[in-house]
């Protein structure tokens, strides 16, 4: 059940960050040292509560939190995980895939990328098709709900290919984690990377990175940076409980506080429901409302979805964004390539009066800038 404040904020229609609970706020209030024992084990149970979120045993897998933004969390696995002579495969179907291939560039390491349309997820039989053969691919990387659209990839397919070629499989799970059901060993995961402030309904300040134990022993001197050493944290984190480098203590009991709401909703499950809801709402207020769905209906996540921009004389977009932020509503500009587009998130500590609201805000935008979508 929602909890009402005399909070206000925006409500955000986003990818992340997100609308947070009042409680998850407020849980930023306490100040703690990070060396304090009291702070050690909100760490420790983070991380068994992050393992149990994707149905991972811990003496397969480690959750590993890592300072910085979702991007800084890739940057680690990519530069900590992949040796000097290994060879990376990039499966991108949007922007956030193509910033997993920008990463390794930077960094030197040898990366191909199997690219394909933003709207349709990746050819299962052209990935077998690469994998076969160019050898000396020794890692594969995907994005699991890319963003740039709301697509949801076949991450269980593609990993049952990745295990068949003995590859080690790196899942990008920003958008999705917490949202959409998984089981990473059965999903032939590797390395999965999400963040604090996306389906897990936490603030900014920290990415995480949950990995097989045993891929990630192995990789002791690959690190290309001394900040994002993968293996440097998780045995730090081992050792004594505790960052190398000063954490973001504030988010992370703030992330304490969200896992624990989490719990109370009814899990990962309960949650899907309410995001869905929340997806289904929309989607259906905005077709009787007259805008295009960019995704088909059978490649849709219920996490964020891209609509077209009319073809409207009077339809702009920054216009448009402006009315709706002045009401208190925050939505996203596209990103597609292919596509005037712009986009509207149904995660976040949003409910369904809240899409409702968002409804009714956009019709009387669209009367304010006289737009009439019912003749398009």
């Amino acid at each position: 059940m929602k909890v009402t404040t005399s909070s206000k904020d925006k409500v955000l229609f986003t990818p992340g960050p997100l609308t947070t609970s009042f409680t998850v706020k407020q849980a930023m209030l306490t100040d703690l040292g990070s060396r304090d024992i009291s702070f050690i084990e909100i760490v420790r149970q983070i991380r068994q509560k992050l393992l149990a979120i994707g149905s991972c045993s811990s003496d397969v897998y480690t959750a590993v939190p890592m300072q910085g933004s979702g991007t800084f969390g890739i940057e680690a696995v990519v530069s900590s995980t992949i040796p000097s002579d290994g060879r990376l495969l990039v499966i991108a179907n949007g922007a956030y895939g193509e910033r997993i291939a920008k990463i390794a560039n930077v960094l030197n390491i040898n990366c191909h990328v199997l690219r394909g349309p933003e709207e349709k997820t990746p050819d299962l039989g052209e990935i077998n098709k690469v994998l076969e053969t160019n050898l000396g691919f020794t890692h594969v990387a995907v994005v699991h709900c890319e963003t740039t659209t709301g697509i949801i990839n076949p991450i269980q397919e593609i990993g049952g290919i990745v295990n068949d070629f003995n590859c080690k499989f790196f899942v990008d799970a920003m958008s999705s984690f917490g949202a959409v059901p998984m089981d990473l060993y059965d999903h032939h995961i590797d390395y999965l990377v999400s963040s604090s402030n996306k389906c897990l309904e936490g603030v900014p300040g920290f990415s995480f990175v949950i990995a097989k134990i045993d891929a990630l022993e192995k990789t002791q001197g690959y690190a290309r940076s001394l900040s994002l050493d993968l293996f440097s944290q998780w045995r730090g984190l081992e050792r004594n409980g505790q960052f190398r480098f000063t954490p973001p203590t504030h988010a992370l009991v703030s992330f304490h506080q969200a896992l624990t709401e989490l719990e109370v909703e009814g899990g990962v499950a309960r949650r899907a429901m309410r995001y869905r809801q929340n997806h289904e709402i929309l989607v259906e207020g905005m077709k009787d409302i007259g805008f295009e769905l960019y995704l088909q209906p059978t490649n849709r996540s219920y996490i964020i979805t891209s609509f077209v921009s009319p073809n409207h004389p009077n339809f702009d977009f920054c216009g448009f964004y402006q009315h709706l932020s002045n009401r208190g509503y925050l939505i996203y500009p596209g990103k597609v390539s292919n596509a005037d587009c712009f986009r509207i998130g149904s995660i976040g500590y949003i409910f369904e009066s809240d899409i409702h609201a968002l409804l009714s805000a956009i019709q009387d935008t669209l009367i304010e800038m006289q737009v009439d979508l019912s003749g398009i």
